[in-house]
């Protein structure tokens, strides 16, 4: 396993040492103490207080898109790193959109999380409202903090090798999105494990979209580690190149307490009351 690369860690306030508190208070909160990206974006995901008991669970639902309910988000696997989200609002996302591999729609919205052919276009669809660079070409940090009708878009950089060995600062963003109440983080092209700072400038995520291939991104080891820290309920597969490396990513998931769902279909419907109590590996199809 490689050694994870070194960070420039984001100021952080640990939110989790705070009884949940009410947005305005937070607010305010932050504005005494000097509000940081990692803060702002923690207080849009919180941490979550132990779920009710009674309240019941249940599968994700595999139904198009466009039946999309007030508290739910649609999500479509387009193929590699690209998925289409679309909220309520009719808010559309694609992430990690590039020359190669695009939703039939245009999105609204489009997230690059790296300068790599398959993660970014250099002529995106002039017809996308934002598009959304996860880095810098003067490797200094970019921080996105927008509110687009019924969806929030909010990044977290990390790094990435370069091909000599060494590292290139702030070459990767996650982008979290939080629509319905719920909060989905897209990794990207994540390169090394995560810190205390950084899991906790996340906040409270859902879903999270993982690079599983294990070679070009985080190995397998470093990814388990990851997505065991982030503990969303729901974690789906992409970035992997054949059926040999994704099952191999399964089986090393095997007696992790995580339940491995396969769907016949690329799209799922979200909400937080059917996310499952049990924390499910779903994979998706790409998208016919």
């Amino acid at each position: 396993m490689p050694c994870p690369l070194p960070r420039i860690a984001p100021l952080w306030f640990p939110l989790s040492s705070l009884p949940r508190l009410g947005s305005a208070l937070l607010l305010g909160l932050a504005a005494l103490l000097g509000a940081t990206p990692a803060l702002a974006q923690a207080e849009r995901c919180p941490k979550l207080v132990a779920e009710s008991p009674f309240l019941k669970h249940l599968a994700p639902r595999a139904l198009p898109a466009a039946y999309v309910g007030a508290r739910e988000v649609g999500l479509t696997y387009i193929g590699h790193s690209t998925f289409l989200i679309e909220t309520a609002g009719g808010v559309t996302v694609a992430t990690d959109y590039n020359d190669y591999i695009r939703p039939a729609v245009v999105p609204r919205v489009a997230t690059m999380n790296r300068a790599h052919s398959t993660h970014y276009s250099l002529n995106p669809d002039p017809g996308i409202e934002h598009v959304l660079k996860g880095w810098r070409d003067d490797r200094d940090p970019v921080h996105y903090d927008l509110d687009i009708g019924d969806l929030w878009v909010g990044n977290l950089q990390t790094n990435i090798r370069d091909w000599q060995g060494g590292s290139i600062l702030n070459g990767n963003s996650i982008f979290v999105f939080r629509a319905a109440d719920l909060c989905i983080a897209h990794l990207g092209h994540l390169h090394h494990t995560l810190t205390h700072e950084d899991i906790g400038a996340l906040g409270r995520l859902d879903v999270v979209l993982a690079p599983v291939d294990g070679s070009y991104t985080l190995d397998v080891d470093g990814m388990i580690e990851v997505l065991k820290a982030l503990e969303a309920p729901v974690i789906i597969p992409m970035h992997y190149f054949n059926e040999s490396t994704l099952d191999n990513f399964l089986a090393r998931f095997a007696g992790r307490d995580y339940a491995i769902e396969r769907r016949e279909s690329a799209e799922l419907v979200l909400s937080r009351q059917n996310l499952p109590m049990k924390p499910t590996v779903i994979v998706l199809p790409t998208s016919p």
